[in-house]
């Protein structure tokens, strides 16, 4: 079952508007959205492009990470209904050597700002680049970025390594799915004889999820939610657990997927006001959850009676909210774009 190529193509015709979103995304320097511990005075500069000039745009970095990462990814798998020599002009003016080196420098000083979220995005894009071997700029790109992987895998390193306890939350500090987007990255990294960070990953999900059982899935979703924290663990799982362990797993977890139940996991959730930002998460809430409904249906073996009840899921919670990634508010538009994009990824 190859429900990401069905979303793709289902996708294609909205995918150029989604491209020049994020062309616009990117160069859009304000409104700015910064958030930073100040130790002294006359550190902070005037202008965000001063302080992170690839990731300025997008209203905060981490966005603008995922923005960067809709144009390479829509230019690797769509580049004949995308506007491809303006993207690869865009990523060429962004992604110099002395531009991601200051980005580089930037994560490593207040890194711990982009916790855990902008750091899993970070090596998602970087894992992106990297995987495309056949493209010379991309290849280009990629080594452009091995600093600010370096740096982001090192912050990943120091925190799984300190933190006994997972961050189970619908919001950015969410473990396992910042370890989800990670995880691609460090399996490369481990095959290219660097096993850290993989081997941190997956030890800190067999110590927070491996013993998970009987999930209170009920109580989702919370006001601001853009992740469920039961669907991304069981994402994250999925990702980790051999196909013949991941079953019983999922079963011990959340028991009432085969009823569709707890009811409130397969609704959609209701944005009732897209201008407030933490409200609009919702949306995002609704794509997330139909990528991993997507995920676990691929996932689980053919034949296993959870898998159309995942796939009804997944299509009810992205019919829910694809409307609004182009043309709503600038506190959707701003983001929404690269959970539309993940839901083929």
């Amino acid at each position: 079952m190859d429900l990401a190529a069905e979303w793709l193509g289902r996708l294609r015709a909205d995918l150029d508007g989604y491209a020049r979103l994020a062309l616009e995304n990117i160069a859009r320097e304000y409104p700015s959205l910064v958030t930073a511990l100040l130790t002294g005075p006359d550190q902070f500069p005037a202008r965000p492009r001063d302080r992170t000039p690839v990731f300025f745009g997008s209203l905060d970095w981490h966005s603008c990470v995922e923005m960067h990462w809709v144009l390479v990814r829509l230019l690797k798998v769509a580049p004949d209904v995308v506007p491809a020599a303006e993207i690869r002009a865009a990523l060429d003016r962004q992604f110099t050597p002395a531009a991601l080196a200051a980005e580089a420098e930037f994560i490593k000083l207040t890194g711990n700002g982009e916790r855990h979220y902008g750091w899993g995005w970070a090596l998602t894009l970087v894992h992106e680049l990297a995987s495309w071997e056949q493209d010379h700029d991309a290849v280009r790109w990629a080594a452009a970025m091995k600093p600010l992987a370096s740096a982001v895998a090192a912050n990943f390193l120091r925190w799984l390594s300190r933190a006994t306890y997972p961050i189970r939350t619908g919001l950015h500090a969410n473990s396992s799915f910042a370890l989800s987007l990670a995880l691609p990255y460090a399996g490369m990294a481990a095959r290219a004889g660097q096993p850290e960070l993989a081997s941190a990953i997956h030890d800190a999900a067999q110590r927070w999820y491996g013993a998970d059982a009987g999930y209170p899935a009920s109580w989702e979703p919370s006001g601001s939610d853009f992740l469920s924290p039961a669907l991304a663990e069981a994402e994250f799982m999925a990702r980790l657990l051999p196909p013949g362990e991941f079953g019983g797993w999922l079963e011990a977890f959340l028991p009432g997927i085969a009823a569709a139940e707890p009811a409130t996991l397969f609704t959609p959730a209701v944005v009732s006001d897209a201008s407030d930002g933490q409200i609009a998460h919702l949306h995002g809430l609704n794509l997330s959850r139909a990528w991993c409904w997507r995920r676990l249906a691929e996932t689980l073996p053919p034949g296993d009676a959870r898998v159309p009840v995942c796939v009804q899921a997944s299509g009810r919670h992205a019919d829910a909210a694809l409307s609004h990634v182009v043309g709503d508010d600038y506190m959707v538009s701003h983001w929404l774009a690269a959970y539309a994009v993940l839901m083929f990824s």
